[in-house]
């Protein structure tokens, strides 16, 4: 526990900042930092910001992204929280990339404290956890909105909200970026779904570029696809993850689609779980990539 903290705490001043961040208003004279600070972390980087009560829709939402904003070495900053914040931290990681969290207290409080881990795998990984604040300050109402500056701030290509309620500190990081002038992009969501109201609100008012695609962030010239890495070269697997695409099925349906025994499914499922291909929930395999 608390592995994190056999990193140093560092700062930087705002001389030293990437450029992006010291043209933002009010900018801080100086951030503290754990990790290794070197400005090319911020040359290609996306905020990625939402909801602290992620749905599955967007925890699948960040899992279609991120393996090409990866393979696009697209850093990738979020705020560390609950929810979005953190499957972001995370996916990333898993996928071999490099995240920064710009916290909204000290750096030395944790919060959340499952976030325990994730702290350290971001450091272990060559990331970043950044903050404004002294190491023991301990966050309020009003410092994680402040933080969002730096969030915003630190972006090159955007950011992107994933899921965000109409009164979400999600809206208010938008806001802050398109005063930064930077390109705002909004996944939609369901109509009836209390954490797609601010998404959607950004959308239908102009605010925010509807973003159903990676190349809606990248812009498809950039993009560099690498399929290969992510998908499986086994036919059976190959048909199976094209079942789950549409929909997420049971082993049963796996079977019947497949024309499989219940053996040879099973076996599939475990293999493709192994190379986090699927995974399975509620008696349901899911597609995760």
């Amino acid at each position: 526990m608390y592995k994190w903290k056999k990193w140093p705490i560092k700062y930087i001043y705002k001389k030293d900042f990437p450029k992006q961040l010291k043209e933002i208003k009010n900018c801080p004279e100086k951030l503290f930092y754990r990790g290794e600070w070197n400005n090319n972390i911020f040359e290609k980087s996306l905020a990625i910001v939402g909801s602290r009560r992620m749905s599955r829709y967007g925890q699948e939402v960040i899992g279609k992204f991120m393996p090409y904003l990866v393979s696009n070495n697209i850093t990738i900053i979020s705020g560390f929280m609950y929810g979005i914040d953190t499957e972001s931290h995370l996916q990333c990681l898993e996928y071999g990339g490099k995240t920064v969290a710009v916290l909204g207290g000290g750096l030395n409080i944790l919060t959340p404290a499952e976030n325990d881990g994730l702290y350290t795998k971001i450091l272990e990984n060559n990331g970043l956890v950044i903050s404004e604040y002294d190491s023991g300050f301990q966050p309020t109402l009003w410092s994680f909105p402040q933080r969002n500056r730096i969030v915003s701030g630190l972006a090159t290509t955007g950011i992107l909200v994933v899921e965000a309620g109409i009164k979400s500190g999600s809206l208010i990081t938008a806001r802050i970026a398109r005063e930064q002038g930077k390109n705002v992009f909004a996944v939609p969501g369901q109509i009836n779904n209390s954490i797609a109201g601010g998404t959607n609100y950004l959308i239908k008012n102009s605010l925010a570029k509807m973003t159903t695609e990676i190349e809606d962030v990248l812009g498809s010239k950039q993009l560099m696809v690498q399929e290969d890495l992510f998908i499986s070269n086994d036919p059976i697997e190959r048909e199976i993850l094209n079942g789950l695409k549409i929909e997420p099925l049971s082993i049963d349906e796996i079977c019947i689609k497949n024309n499989l025994n219940i053996t040879q499914a099973n076996s599939k499922i475990t293999i493709m779980a192994l190379n986090n291909l699927v995974f399975e929930e509620n008696g349901k395999i899911y597609i995760k990539k």
